[in-house]
């Protein structure tokens, strides 16, 4: 995965493959790490000039058949290696894995679950054009607010059915699946588990939900606010934290009660939120799902069984006590997402911060401990930062930032149909 998450690599004969695996030589421009959004190669001085190749090792246990290949085929997913041996540490993958050996240093391990939104639309080409919303198996476009609808899912049996079997080929683990409340928005849960297996999983889900949609003649996507006045697409996420060597949960102390390093964990996420939310929100588009009333958060305070908040505990037995993000965009890369959350909880732990007084009512009405209303706030919180050079690598940092910054500025050269609406023939 590059830094917005989408799928790089090469294609080669199997033999090929085994035989470069043997001799760990299979190579790659590192530059494909300073990609942006639209694949180009955004220079700066964290990556060289000169375009040195790093080498890909497989991680085995990723290997899956592609269930839409016409031949066998199969695909699995690589860390990158310096020449010096060491991982690099400009990948997304490897920003979590450096998240987890911290954990562990603390003899903690995380436990994630993502449920995240996607809308399915008719074919779409024109970039122009605003997405269609789908059509039914009666050949009418689906109005109306469907959220839980049974019904309206048999509507779409195909393509749903498509996904599962994908799914199961590539054994990703799906949970649940949901309507929620834009047309043709659904959620799709990923089974908890491990940071680094849950980030593949969403990073696989991505591919096989994109390729399931074209094949029935329909367009799914990811952004985080396809359409307005319609909800945006979140990814929450679920964090639970365990003592490795007990299986103790951390947020729970020996009566089954809330434990003050829950209150940590939450203080941390509170702090560095605003520093961290190019990865939670790491577009321009990301900004505009942070509405008001609309099913997103638009705060960092925290409370029980409460969804205006951006920090949910949801209810559960004592083992099970977790904290829910609602801030994440389904737009985010996952494993960046992943890290990015629990690098705040583990900031909250080592320095023992705490969070603000519980949100009883709704955080609608807050005016306080507001997130960042456009990338470029949320930018300049991340590279005035310090403590975030504590959990992340300064060069990966400093590449990130790049990247989207070269993101924003591309967007600021693109005039909108807003502007050549409200504008062109009235200032």
């Amino acid at each position: 995965a590059d830094a917005a998450g989408s799928a790089r690599g090469k294609v080669g004969p199997a033999e090929k493959f085994l035989q470069s695996t043997i001799d760990q030589n299979l190579r790659i421009a590192e530059s494909v790490f300073s990609q942006d959004i639209q694949g180009q190669t955004i220079e700066l001085d964290v990556v060289s000039v000169l375009e040195p190749d790093i080498t890909l090792r497989a991680d085995l246990s990723t290997i899956r058949m592609l269930p839409w290949s016409s031949a066998p085929t199969a695909t699995v997913i690589c860390d990158a290696y310096e020449d010096s041996g060491r991982e690099s540490d400009l990948t997304s993958r490897q920003v979590l894995k450096s998240i987890i050996e911290q954990f562990q240093t603390r003899d903690l391990r995380a436990v994630v679950a993502p449920e995240f939104e996607f809308y399915l639309a008719e074919q779409h080409r024109d970039p122009q054009v605003p997405l269609a919303r789908p059509r039914t198996s009666s050949g009418a476009e689906e109005s109306g607010r469907q959220t839980y609808g049974i019904d309206i899912l048999s509507e779409y049996s195909a393509l749903i059915d498509q996904i599962y079997t994908y799914a199961r080929t590539l054994d990703v683990e799906i949970d649940v699946l949901t309507h929620e409340a834009g047309p043709g928005q659904f959620e799709i849960n990923i089974k908890h588990g491990d940071p680094l297996w849950v980030a593949d999983q969403t990073f696989m889900f991505k591919r096989l939900a994109r390729r399931a949609a074209a094949e029935k003649g329909k367009t799914i996507t990811f952004m985080a606010k396809p359409l307005a006045h319609e909800p945006g697409n979140a990814m929450h996420i679920h964090q639970s934290i365990y003592h490795i060597d007990s299986g103790d949960n951390l947020f729970v102390d020996k009566e089954g009660k809330d434990s003050t390093s829950l209150y940590h964990y939450i203080g941390g996420l509170q702090k560095y939120i605003p520093a961290v939310l190019p990865m939670f929100a790491p577009y321009i588009n990301s900004y505009r799902r942070f509405i008001r009333a609309e099913f997103a958060p638009v705060t960092t305070h925290w409370g029980r069984e409460n969804r205006t908040v951006g920090l949910r505990i949801p209810s559960s037995n004592a083992s099970n006590k977790r904290v829910e993000n609602r801030v994440i965009g389904a737009d985010a890369n996952p494993y960046l997402a992943i890290a990015a959350t629990l690098a705040c909880g583990l900031l909250g732990l080592n320095h023992q911060l705490q969070p603000s007084r519980e949100m009883t009512r709704s955080a609608y009405e807050a005016n306080s401990m507001l997130l960042p209303e456009h990338l470029l706030q949320a930018l300049a919180n991340m590279k005035k930062s310090k403590a975030l050079t504590e959990v992340f690598s300064p060069r990966f940092l400093k590449l990130y930032g790049g990247l989207k910054y070269a993101e924003y500025k591309d967007f600021m050269n693109t005039i909108t149909p807003w502007g050549r609406e409200h504008l062109l023939h009235y200032v």
